[in-house]
């Protein structure tokens, strides 16, 4: 047996142990939650400022559909990602009605980027891109993910040990 296929096997025969498993996280909507504070304060002063039953109207109609979209956007990210991260593999469900599940194994992953907004950078969220040689997911976006540099590090770390598990190194791939 070559040393090559010995560390596959032995890799292969590790127990899988969860290094991380997260999803959406609120503080990624914490931006927009204070732009519709800030229409909707702007709706109030408008309101008395113009006291007229269409201002009210278009006022309440606006502010409650701003509302309503982000607490139903909110829920539905929440309640509809999921990812979870072991020493071998990436899985990630989304889905709410329909739940659809990939896994990555981390080998095959070949770059973790992540991104921030400035309101991102200031609650320690935002997206994590991971391009691997899946062929069913070969970029995925992991938006909202909270303290997302260190999610970042572990998904590279996990990629890292993995590869000099079976000893495959990240120039050579």
């Amino acid at each position: 047996m070559r040393a090559g296929q010995a560390a596959a096997v032995a890799a292969s025969t590790d127990p899988e142990q969860t290094l991380w498993n997260g999803g959406y996280s609120a503080k990624a909507m914490y931006g927009s939650w204070a732009l519709a504070l800030v229409v909707t304060v702007a709706a109030a002063v408008a309101s008395v400022l113009l006291p007229n039953p269409i201002t009210w109207l278009v006022g309440g109609v606006s502010v409650a559909a701003i509302w309503l979209s982000l607490i139903t956007y909110y829920l539905y990210m929440r309640l509809s990602v999921d990812y979870t991260l072991t020493n071998q593999r990436f899985i990630h469900k989304v889905g709410f009605l329909r739940r659809v599940s990939n896994r990555v194994e981390v080998i095959d992953i070949d770059d973790v980027q992540y991104e921030q907004g400035l309101f991102e950078r200031m609650f320690g969220v935002g997206t994590i891109k991971v391009l691997s040689s899946d062929i069913s997911d070969p970029k995925l976006y992991l938006k909202g993910i909270d303290d997302v540099q260190r999610v970042a590090n572990l998904i590279d770390n996990a990629r890292r040990d993995e590869r000099k598990k079976r000893g495959l190194y990240v120039e050579s791939v």
